[in-house]
Order: structure tokens, then sequence, then C-alpha cells
């Protein structure tokens, strides 16, 4: 096996790990953190498929770091906004 088709189990792996808590998890925090295990397991496989050629792909490599700013901003918009939901529930 090789290394880039092991990193890719492990991100395809993680992926379905992540949409498992997302289809069977009713708590808004669990869900958030599932939704971002998805992501991290897409991020794993996007980098596996740019290290495979000897100089790695800089456009996947851009891709995966846009992906990280855009992951943690929208991580805590969601946050933010499943606590205003948790505060206007307890009402």
């Amino acid at each position: 096996m090789s290394a880039t088709l092991f990193w890719i189990t492990i991100g395809f792996a993680l992926w379905l790990l992540g949409l498992h808590g997302l289809l069977t998890l009713r708590h808004a925090l669990r869900r958030i953190i599932a939704i971002n295990l998805m992501g991290s397991g897409v991020f794993l496989v996007m980098i596996a498929l740019a290290a495979r050629d000897d100089p790695s792909d800089p456009l996947l490599v851009a891709l995966v770091v846009t992906g990280l700013v855009v992951a943690v901003s929208a991580t805590a918009l969601a946050l933010r906004l499943s606590s205003a939901l948790a505060s206007e529930t307890k009402r």
C-alpha cells in the first residue's frame, strides 16, 4: 500500500465518521464537531493527492489553506449561532 493510498483511506474514514456523527447526533455542538471532522477528512485527501508528485501541486495546497481559513470562520459562526439559539430556548 502506498503512502498516498493510506492517507486517502484515512481521510475517507474521517469523512465517514463525521457523516455518521452528523446523521446520528442531535446536540448542536456535537454536530458542528462532526462537520469539522468531515472537513478534515476532505483536507487530508486533498493534501494526499497534492503530495503524490515530487513537487507537490501548489493549487491543491492553496485550496487546502484557503479551506482551513473558511472552515475556522464557519465554525466560529456556527458556534455563535448555536449559543444564541441555546440562550433563546432557555427563556
